[in-house]
């Protein structure tokens, strides 16, 4: 079982939790707009954490905030019924596939 799969579970089993006594019920409750919220925020610490980065040569800080955006988005994902599994795959599905390819493969199906 790796890391995901335990996040995974955890979310699901915490989703309809005890606000009072979990972070990630207490997520789920204030509801989606709070959640993205979060996201926002932990996408803008990623930034702020890079930038200094590269001036500092110490990443510690960037892995430490693109944990906690990547958890915050297992979180979205778990709020709006989608698997981890679900963006591993879509990633499996672009290996091989130019990024400029993907990209204007993407604009194509949205005009």
């Amino acid at each position: 079982m790796t890391v995901l799969d335990v996040l995974e579970d955890m979310l699901a089993e915490r989703r309809f939790g005890d606000p009072e006594k979990s972070y990630v019920a207490k997520l789920h409750h204030k509801g989606l707009d709070h959640i993205l919220k979060k996201v926002g925020e932990e996408s803008t610490e990623v930034v702020m954490a890079a930038k200094d980065a590269a001036r500092s040569e110490n990443n510690e800080d960037v892995i430490h905030e693109v944990a906690d955006l990547w958890f915050h988005t297992l979180v979205l994902l778990s709020h709006l019924e989608e698997p981890p599994s679900a963006v591993l795959a879509e990633l499996e599905r672009r290996m091989g596939v130019s990024g400029l390819v993907e990209k204007a493969n993407r604009e194509e199906s949205n005009d």
